[in-house]
């Protein structure tokens, strides 16, 4: 993990950068338009949105506007629950693609697990990727179970499941079971959300010896775990310091302190009890 454009490779050989730039809640046109670009600038090759955040439209823009060819960036959307079963999910695809303006996905995720629908929404994500419209597949927000569920009688196993993933909730029993099944584990929201985190004296000390932000330690201790992570941002400041992770490494003692801080603390809905 030398640089921004090392990636993780997937279980059908593709590769996926380690570090993206996620853009939930971020408004579509202008907002979306320029936080791209400037990830891009930076020299980020990983964009992560869902037709959920809408604002597909400014992402594909920003990535055409941008002079860099479409297959050095990896780009993720995914299907929502209100387009989940077979073929509402084939009609979503066919939507998110025209909005980006491409004519194929990096990598496509079903967005929740909605009960007694996301077995035939993966289905229907098994016939894009055999039809080569997206290069891999996986899921979001899924437990152990959803999983078990899933790979019982998939003909292509998850190669992606993107879940709530910080030091204060670092689900360890769900990534040692993506890790024994070769599913890559990706984080959102992985600096939590409003900040709390940052000032953790834990953090702020291991940032301070490495003359790095906890923003940035917390990245870190992400990629050493192995985990794909997409923080968000809209400041450039923020997207270009998000970046700068690759010059330095932190100690087995201080990848332990870190995992210390859990405390089994979700931010987001859990994924056994959501109704949207």
């Amino acid at each position: 993990m030398k640089s921004l454009q090392d990636g993780a490779t997937l279980h059908n050989g593709v590769r996926m950068p380690w570090l993206g730039l996620g853009v939930y809640k971020v408004q579509a046109g202008d907002e979306v338009n320029r936080a791209v670009r400037t990830a891009l600038e930076v020299g980020y090759r990983h964009i992560d949105t869902a037709a959920f955040y809408q604002n597909e439209e400014g992402v594909g823009q920003a990535i055409r506007e941008s002079g860099i060819p479409r297959d050095q960036i990896f780009v993720t959307t995914k299907v929502w629950n209100s387009d989940q079963g077979y073929e509402a999910t084939l009609k979503a695809f066919d939507t998110s693609l025209k909005k980006l303006g491409f004519d194929y996905i990096d990598l496509y995720l079903v967005h929740w697990p909605v009960k007694e629908k996301y077995k035939e929404t993966y289905k229907a994500l098994e016939k894009l990727y055999k039809d080569g419209f997206v290069r891999a597949i996986g899921v979001s927000n899924f437990q152990i179970h959803h999983l078990e569920d899933i790979l019982a009688d998939c003909e292509i196993k998850p190669m992606v499941n993107q879940v709530e993933f910080h030091p204060r909730f670092t689900q360890k029993p769900l990534l040692a079971f993506c890790k024994q099944h070769d599913i890559q584990f990706e984080a959102w929201s992985p600096l939590m959300r409003g900040g709390e985190l940052l000032n953790e004296p834990t953090l702020v000390n291991i940032a301070q010896k490495y003359n790095k932000t906890p923003a940035q330690v917390i990245l870190r201790w992400d990629l050493q775990h192995e985990i794909v992570t997409i923080p968000k941002s809209v400041t450039p400041q923020r997207i270009a310091q998000n970046a700068n992770i690759f010059d330095f490494a932190l100690t087995k003692e201080e990848m332990d302190a870190i995992d210390a801080l859990n405390e089994n603390h979700r931010i987001g809905p859990d994924p056994d009890h959501f109704d949207f």
